[in-house]
């Protein structure tokens, strides 16, 4: 459940409420404790990885959305580096100072981070 929680960047016990919703599926060991399968937590996370109603107005091509807390923001006077948590996710996108100023990026602020990338490294941790 711990290692389930990590990876959807939520608490322990919002995955065990999720369970004992029926939302999420696990199962128990003989000693008790609860599993999630890997292919169950997978779907989960695609289901909450879908648009919430207030997006489904927007259509764009880019699907990896990262909504979390500006952290830090540092502009000079033509192009800022913004700094977004989204769980365990850190995110650092360079843009104008423009945006940041016409955004109110500041640390602090809800935003959404939105990467449409050509090339993508996936790895596997050891």
């Amino acid at each position: 459940m711990g290692t389930a929680a990590e990876l959807l960047g939520v608490s322990t016990d919002t995955v065990r409420r999720w369970a004992d919703q029926g939302r999420l599926r696990t199962h128990r060991t003989d000693g008790g404790h609860r599993l999630v399968d890997g292919a169950e937590l997978a779907r989960f996370a695609v289901e909450l990885a879908e648009p919430d109603t207030a997006d489904q107005h927007r259509e764009m091509s880019a699907r990896n959305r990262f909504t979390g807390l500006v952290t830090k923001v540092r502009a000079d006077t033509v192009m800022a580096q913004v700094e977004l948590v989204s769980g365990r996710n850190r995110i650092v996108a360079l843009i104008s100072a423009e945006a940041v100023h016409a955004l109110g990026l500041e640390p602090g602020v809800l935003a959404v981070a939105t990467v449409k990338a050509t090339n993508v490294i996936i790895e596997r941790p050891a």
